[in-house]
C-alpha cells in the first residue's frame, strides 16, 4: 500500500466546500425557437430556484446590440427578478459605467434598494459592452473609460449619506449604500478594486489569461476599507453539468460552437462550427471558457475546489450556456446538488 495521503472522496471535498458562497450569472440570452419573452421568464423560473436551492446572489450582464443577449437593460431585469424572489441577491454583474451619468445609475439602483431593501448589488464594468456602433447610439466615446475610476468614485459618493451643501443628490440613492463590486479582466479593474477597498470580480468564465496575476495584484495591493476590511474575489466559472459525462460534454461542445458563432457575428452549421474548432482559431475559443467545470455531479466538487483553490476565490460566480434553458436549469440544478448549496 503506498504511503501518499488518501485522496479525499466527494464528501469530504464537498464539506471543504461547504461555506462557499457560489451564485448566478445570466446574461439572458436569447435563442430563436424561444424568443425574448420566454427568455426572461426562464430567468424568473431560475432565479426562484436558485433561491431555493441555496445560491448567494443572481446578477445580469450589460450587453448592447447583440441579439443573442437580453440583458441591456440590466436594472429593470434586476427589479424583475428582485421582485419575483424573496431573500436571494440580485444585481448587477455588471453595468457598465462609462455608458451611463453616475446619477442615473444611483437614482436606479438606490430605487431597488428601497424596494428591496438588504438584497441588491451593483456591479461596475469599465468595458463598453458593444460595439463603436452602439457606442454612437448612446452616444459615448471610446475615451469615455478613462474617466471610470472618478465615476465610481462618484457613484459611491452620490450613494452615501448626502453632505451639508451637497449640491447633487440621488433620490432615491443618497444613503441606499448599494454594496459595489469591482468586475474586470485585467489588472486595471484589480488596481482599482483595491485602491478603493471595494471587492472585486474577475471575470475568468470568458477572458482567463489574466485570472491569476490580478487576483494575486488585488490581494497584494488591498486598502483595507470600513465596509470592506478583507479583499473579497469573485471568480467566474463556466460550469456544463449534466446526468451523465458524455451529456455534459456534449453541452460543452455546444457552448464552444456558440461561441464560435458569436464572434464570427454570422450563422453557421454546427459541422462549420466543428470546423473551426479544429483550427488555431478553435484553440483560441477553448482557452476563453479554459475555466469550464464539465461532467456529471460526482465529478463537480473536485472540479470546482480545484478552481476555487488556483483562484484564490471567495466566491464562485456561474456561467452555464447550454442549447436550452431546460439545460441551463438542469445544470444550475445538479451543481446545487453536487455542492449541497442548500445544506
Amino acid at each position: 500500500m503506498s504511503d501518499s495521503p488518501a485522496t479525499p472522496d466527494v464528501r469530504e471535498i464537498r464539506d471543504a466546500l461547504a461555506n462557499l458562497p457560489v451564485s448566478v450569472l445570466d446574461l439572458a440570452t436569447v435563442r430563436p425557437e424561444e424568443g425574448v419573452r420566454a427568455t426572461f421568464e426562464a430567468s424568473v423560473e431560475l432565479a426562484r430556484d436558485a433561491e431555493r436551492w441555496g445560491y448567494t446572489r443572481y446578477w445580469f450582464a450589460e450587453h448592447h446590440n447583440m441579439d443573442t443577449v437580453a440583458s441591456s437593460a440590466t436594472a429593470v431585469l434586476v427589479g424583475h427578478v428582485a421582485g419575483h424572489t424573496s431573500t436571494i441577491r440580485v444585481g448587477a454583474g455588471g453595468v457598465m459605467l462609462p455608458n451611463h451619468s453616475p446619477l442615473v445609475i444611483a437614482e436606479q439602483f438606490g430605487t431597488l434598494e428601497t424596494l428591496y431593501p438588504g438584497r441588491i448589488d451593483l456591479g461596475l464594468g469599465r468595458a463598453p459592452g458593444g460595439d463603436l456602433a452602439m457606442l454612437r447610439s448612446l452616444r459615448r466615446e471610446p475615451s469615455d473609460s478613462d474617466r471610470f475610476p472618478e465615476d465610481v468614485a462618484e457613484l459611491q459618493a452620490l450613494l452615501a449619506p448626502a453632505r451639508p451643501g451637497q449640491q447633487v443628490t440621488a433620490t432615491p440613492g443618497a444613503g441606499t449604500e448599494v454594496p459595489l463590486y469591482i468586475l474586470g479582466s485585467s489588472l486595471f479593474g484589480a488596481r482599482l478594486a483595491a485602491a478603493m477597498g471595494l471587492p472585486y470580480a474577475f471575470a475568468s468564465h470568458f477572458a482567463p489569461a489574466a485570472l491569476v496575476e490580478a487576483v494575486s495584484t488585488y490581494r497584494r495591493e488591498y486598502r483595507p476599507s470600513e465596509r470592506h476590511p478583507e479583499p473579497y474575489v469573485i471568480a467566474g466559472l463556466n460550469v456544463f453539468a449534466a446526468d451523465t459525462d458524455e451529456q455534459a460534454e456534449e453541452l460543452h461542445r455546444s457552448a464552444l460552437r456558440s461561441t464560435v458563432m458569436r464572434l464570427a457575428r454570422r450563422d453557421l452549421s454546427e459541422a462549420d462550427a466543428d470546423a473551426v474548432l479544429a483550427t488555431p482559431a478553435g484553440d483560441q475559443v477553448r482557452t476563453m471558457l479554459r475555466y469550464s467545470v464539465v461532467g456529471a455531479p460526482q465529478s463537480i466538487p473536485q472540479q470546482v475546489a480545484t478552481f476555487v483553490a488556483h483562484a484564490q476565490a471567495n466566491e464562485v460566480i456561474v456561467a452555464s450556456n447550454t442549447p436550452t434553458a431546460q439545460t441551463r436549469h438542469r445544470s444550475y440544478e445538479l451543481l446545487a446538488q453536487a455542492l449541497a448549496l442548500g445544506g
